[in-house]
């Protein structure tokens, strides 16, 4: 037995998912009820409204990359609060209660400096939506981190959403899949890791996303990197 073959990693088990959202039954009309109910929404709402939209159909390009800073902007006409919460990257946050206290935060700000802010009327209510995962194993293995070149152009977005996106509120330190993965190996993949760790998560489309990692997994391939 090759006892250096004890070190190495279980394959990587490729998944795919799909996004059933569910009514929360909970509706705002102002920026206070808004705020009212951001305080103590399941945070399974809070992680749906921010990250839910890069999974489900889209038949427009959004200008704000969450829902909260998109109604704030179409529904309310704020426009300056609706820039402020378009900033706020989930991926800076260690967990879901600090990316609830920073929209209650910026919330806030804007109902203590304007009167108006309070009694404004949108044209239609926020509803809040949770979300749930539906996974499937695909059956594909991965038994070397040189295979990522060759699979992940041909992964379907909801499989760079579990492993790149999700991922990251289910692995220790907030990384993807394929990175924790990547860790395993005797011989670290450090470039491979630095690449996959430079793109962004959030402000990108899963299209998008997929296309960086194809790029960064062929030219970490095509140098022969690992160190």
């Amino acid at each position: 037995m090759n006892i250096s073959n004890l070190s190495q990693p279980e394959p990587f088990a490729l998944k795919d998912c799909a996004l059933i959202t569910i009514a929360t039954g909970r509706k705002a009309h102002t920026l206070a009820e808004l705020g009212d109910h951001i305080r103590d929404v399941n945070l399974d709402s809070v992680y749906h409204h921010f990250w839910g939209g890069l999974l489900g159909a889209r038949f427009e390009e959004r200008e704000f990359n969450n829902d909260f800073a998109v109604w704030c902007r179409r529904q309310l006409r704020e426009q300056a609060l609706a820039e402020q919460l378009a900033v706020i990257d989930p991926v800076e946050h260690r967990d879901l209660e600090d990316l609830r206290r920073e929209l209650l935060e910026t919330i806030e700000g804007r109902l203590d400096e304007s009167e108006t802010a309070h009694w404004l009327q949108a044209f239609r209510p926020f509803e809040f939506i949770r979300s749930q995962l539906v996974i499937f194993d695909t059956g594909t293995r991965l038994a070397r981190p040189e295979a990522l070149a060759e699979v992940i152009p041909e992964l379907s977005t909801g499989t760079i959403f579990y492993h790149f996106i999700d991922a990251r509120r289910r692995v220790p330190g907030g990384l993807d899949d394929f990175s924790y993965w990547l860790m395993g190996f005797e011989e670290p993949y450090f470039e491979l890791r630095r690449g996959l760790a430079g793109i962004d998560p959030f402000f990108s489309s899963l299209s998008s996303i997929r296309e960086e990692m194809t790029r960064v997994c062929l030219e970490c391939r095509d140098r022969g990197d690992k160190s």
